[in-house]
């Protein structure tokens, strides 16, 4: 490893964040003081792939040396550790820029998540691309040694830092492509400076890398009593990779512990499929779902997915086209035997062969989850609750798969009377009274509001079960999904409602005769309440309440036109329905008014039922200066 002829060093500061990062790697984690050597050793494999890939269209990049591999060396005398790779290594700029910076910076949140529980928060550094740093956990001081391929020897560089807030940067002379990290280890770290230790580190977390990992062989010198390092070196890992292996031949902790490199999380995943396709298309995948969402699962500029192989030779990290976008939390390995080695993302978007891959990568996820819905409905519930919002965004973007989808969707209910996600729509149809030929949902802004609203009073009477949605995606999922199992879904806050067939003689008899007497006083509202509404009529949805407003049940809800001018859109004016309960005490009361104050009494009316349904009011004091007249007025 030659290092010589250091040349006028720069000294540099870290970002901000990257020195508050420092201090809680070198003063809290330390209860898992081994993820230093897994991170390095997931960059080392990481450069050797990347290289791989570069070589393919410029070959001189690899100067001679094909050969990929990973070196771990310790010197007990100088207390150093040092992780050695011939991957594409970095140049002066790319050293400061992915060493002095946290690059797509998610530190912030990085710190929010912190808990107090070290064991915890050491597991958060995989998720946060902020891996290289864990070094600090148990060195005093980190040197890197690297030159990127195709650069002259001249144009090595060394950058080095003891994690109190500075790093130097300097020219070095470097025969080797590729990067060396040494760590000078802290006076309490001794158990790394032993080659048992380094081993079996690395067996437990690196043993499914395709690269091979060496270390130097060591005897027993029974003079000295103690392991001799030699001069020759073996590979401590399988170095095959674990995707080809026959599924037999792997463990559940092998499949757990590949999971955790690819996808940089210290949780075991919740569920994975691996498979072998053979026919049109052929290719292995290797699908995980993970226990939890990443922390920037809505940021739409984050690169995500699988990553891509073709013939076992590395192409692309995050090849977000082999899965939907409403399947982005997957993580796994595809390794293709029919895409050309120098496919490009151009390529990846037009192929038919890619298409065959995303289509049948989603129908084994979808195949997964319906495992775990069936047979572990603890663990899906799990699911759920991570990636539920992003699963319904499937119901639209994936008309082939939709009914699945839609078997897969759980949602709230005036059953269970909870804000858990729990019922199916299957689930649903099995209590469906006898006559009852729709299913029925609210949306709202929370599940409060659904839960309180006013168009449940009478499903809640007649012991019909109500979906209650609040998640933000529901209304523009609502636009796709239209029916389940030949069953139309149909919201009680939209139309005039139709419960004829779940009522008695009786009750549709008093019905009629009710709305019949109450014509006069609708009347009398419409044409106090003029261009506020569109139509003023009696209901018998209300049970508890003295009116409501619906829309028409080809107009946009309230709810949704709410989203969109939240969101800066345009949106509709959309007149609401005023629906009044005749039997309702208040409505009895504004019966009597004289026309001097029955406006007043009204426009009441209709602002209550505007609240009531989650809106909120154009003139609030003139709401206010009404009510209190109203209440002095007695």
């Amino acid at each position: 490893m030659s290092q010589t002829d250091t040349k006028t060093a720069e000294t540099l500061g870290f970002q901000a964040e990257v020195k508050q990062l420092l201090h809680l790697m070198i003063h809290s984690l330390y209860s898992n003081k081994e993820i230093f050597l897994r991170e390095l050793v997931s960059n080392a494999s990481d450069a050797c792939d990347k290289l791989r890939f570069e070589a393919i269209d410029h070959p001189d990049l690899l100067e001679g040396e094909a050969d990929l591999r990973i070196r771990v060396e310790f010197d007990k005398d100088a207390r150093t550790v040092t992780i050695t790779d011939n991957g594409i290594g970095l140049s002066r700029d790319e050293a400061i820029a992915n060493l002095g910076t946290i690059a797509r910076s998610g530190t912030r949140e990085f710190f929010s998540q912190l808990t107090g529980d070290k064991q915890k928060d050491a597991q958060l550094i995989g998720q946060f691309g902020v891996g290289f740093y864990s070094s600090f956990i148990v060195a005093e001081k980190v040197a890197v040694r690297s030159r990127r391929a195709g650069l002259p020897a001249t144009e090595g560089v060394l950058w080095e830092s003891d994690g109190q807030g500075e790093f130097s940067v300097a020219a070095i002379d470097r025969e080797e492509r590729g990067t060396s990290v040494t760590l000078t280890l802290r006076a309490d770290e001794d158990e790394f400076l032993s080659g048992w230790k380094l081993r079996e580190v690395l067996r437990r977390y690196s043993d499914h890398i395709s690269l091979p990992i060496q270390m130097k062989k060591e005897e027993w010198d029974a003079e000295k009593s103690e392991q001799v390092v030699k001069d020759e070196w073996e590979t401590v890992n399988q170095a095959n990779a674990l995707w080809t292996r026959s599924k037999s031949d792997i463990t559940d902790e092998q499949y757990q512990e590949f999971y955790k490199h690819i996808a940089h999380d210290y949780e075991d995943p919740l569920a994975w499929t691996h498979n072998r396709v053979e026919g049109r298309s052929e290719y292995t995948q290797l699908l995980y779902v993970p226990k939890r969402a990443p922390f920037d699962l809505w940021d739409r500029d984050a690169r995500r997915g699988v990553k891509l192989y073709v013939k076992r030779v590395f192409i692309m990290d995050d090849a977000d086209q082999l899965l939907p976008a409403y399947l982005r939390f997957v993580r796994g390995v595809v390794d293709s035997a029919d895409l050309p080695l120098n496919v490009s993302r151009e390529i990846l978007q037009e192929s038919r062969d890619v298409r065959a891959i995303r289509d049948g990568s989603a129908k084994r996820i979808l195949g997964l989850l319906e495992d775990l819905a069936r047979d572990k409905p603890e663990e899906y519930a799990e699911f759920w609750a991570q990636f539920g919002q992003v699963l319904k965004e499937g119901v639209g973007e994936d008309p082939a798969n939709k009914d699945r989808i839609a078997g897969l969707l759980r949602f709230a209910s005036t059953q269970s009377d909870s804000p858990a996600q729990t019922v199916s729509l299957a689930d649903y149809l099995g209590r469906m009274k006898e006559g009852q030929d729709k299913i029925y949902y609210l949306s709202a802004d929370s599940y409060a509001a659904a839960a309180h609203s006013p168009h449940l009073e009478v499903f809640r009477r007649k012991g019909l079960e109500v979906l209650l949605l609040s998640d933000r995606v529901d209304e523009w999922m609502l636009s796709y999904l239209r029916e389940f199992e030949g069953k139309p879904l149909a919201s009680v806050a939209k139309g005039g409602l139709d419960l004829d067939a779940l009522a008695d003689e009786e009750e549709k008899k008093q019905q009629a005769e009710a709305a019949e007497a109450f014509k006069p006083t609708l009347e009398r509202l419409k044409t106090a309440l003029g261009e506020r509404v569109k139509e003023v009529r009696a209901t018998a949805r209300l049970v508890d309440s003295p009116a409501c407003v619906v829309v028409d049940e080809h107009e946009l809800s309230p709810h949704l036109l709410r989203m969109l001018k939240a969101a800066g859109q345009e949106a509709p004016e959309v007149k609401p329905i005023l629906e009044v309960n005749p039997g309702h005490a208040l409505v009895k009361r504004l019966e009597a008014q004289s026309d001097e104050s029955f406006g007043d009494w009204a426009e009441l009316l209709l602002d209550q039922a505007m609240l009531a349904e989650g809106a909120s009011l154009k003139d609030p004091a003139a709401f206010v200066k009404r009510m209190n007249a109203l209440l002095l007025g007695g």
